[in-house]
């Protein structure tokens, strides 16, 4: 079965009442976890997009301070919070809460994981979402990349200084 054009999509449900609107919502919010939050996004935290990245810190906090010190436990957490950031910035839509939670999430990756490790998987998430900053920081605002550039900068000298595998001529 083939999903039909947004466009097509778009057409019929302009034309549908409110209550029907409605009742199509809650059905979309009933079978998916994830059009659930969407929703919970869209309705309640879409005015506020950096309140709504300072939730998702709250949130996934816990999991920087619960996680494993063994190297492979450790990774897959890291996974995972990876994947739930991903998740919560997708529903945003935007660059600067995207850029926010990534600067977050190595920020915390450099307190809370062993950087003495030469576990390789590790060391690429970090690795990774320092190459992904420096993407987004290109798409920001000029004003916004100055401000981001010296967040970015500081992460960078803190992540050379305790993480000896990290080469900040590299990414400066």
């Amino acid at each position: 079965m083939k999903p039909e054009k947004l466009s097509d999509l778009k057409k019929i449900l302009a034309g549908l009442s409110a209550t029907e609107l409605t009742e199509i919502c809650l059905r979309l919010a009933k079978y998916k976890k994830e059009n659930k939050e969407l929703l919970t996004y869209l309705l309640f935290d879409v005015q506020e997009p950096m309140k709504y990245a300072e939730d998702v810190k709250i949130f996934l906090i816990a999991d920087f301070e619960t996680m494993q010190k063994h190297y492979f436990y450790s990774t897959k957490s890291l996974r995972k919070i990876i994947r739930l950031m991903n998740r919560y910035a997708k529903y945003t839509g935007s660059k600067q809460v995207e850029i926010e939670l990534a600067i977050w999430f190595c920020t915390n990756y450099l307190i809370y994981v062993d950087l003495k490790t030469t576990h390789k998987p590790l060391q690429a998430l970090l690795n990774r979402q320092i190459e992904k900053i420096v993407k987004l920081i290109d798409k920001l605002h000029e004003d916004l990349q100055f401000d981001y550039q010296k967040e970015f900068d500081v992460l960078i000298i803190n992540a050379e200084k305790w993480a000896k595998w990290i080469n900040k001529s590299q990414y400066l």
